[in-house]
Parts: structure tokens; sequence; C-alpha cells
């Protein structure tokens, strides 16, 4: 039987382990060259908005692999054991 709050468990669980990300996975960092590179592609005002950005995305993209790892892990070994 489906849960009818799964569709509000995904995201939180996301974001809760993006955010359990930013405290244990580093964060890509640029060079300065590819750094203003970037900032002068995207339009930025200063290295700030860039990293922002980036850290952002980057705990986002962590966080959704990190919660479909888990989810296929409990799906395929843990609840069919039991």
């Amino acid at each position: 039987m489906k849960n009818p709050l799964e569709t509000l468990f995904i995201p939180a669980g996301i974001l809760l382990l993006g955010f359990l990300s930013a405290l244990l996975l580093p964060v890509p960092s640029f060079g300065l060259s590819l750094a203003q590179t970037m900032m002068k592609v995207f339009h930025l005002m200063d290295l700030n908005q860039l990293y922002t950005i980036v850290f952002a995305l980057w705990f986002l993209f962590l966080g959704t692999v990190e919660y479909f790892l888990i989810r296929f892990i409990w799906r395929r070994f843990i609840a069919s054991a039991a």
C-alpha cells in the first residue's frame, strides 16, 4: 500500500540529504581563471553569487543522488526481506 504522503516525503528527503551533504562532503572549487570565465558567461557580479549558485546546485544534486540510492537499497534489499 502506498503512503498518501509519499509525494511530500520525496522532496523533504532530498532536501534533508542535501543538507547532510553540506556538512559531510566537499564542494567543487574552481580556479580563479575558470571562475572569472563562468562569471562572464552567466553575467554574475562577483564570486559570491557564483559560489552561492554552485553550492545550491551541488547540494541538491547530492541530496537527490543519495535519496534515490537509499530508496533503491531499501526497496531492493531491505523491504523485500521483511
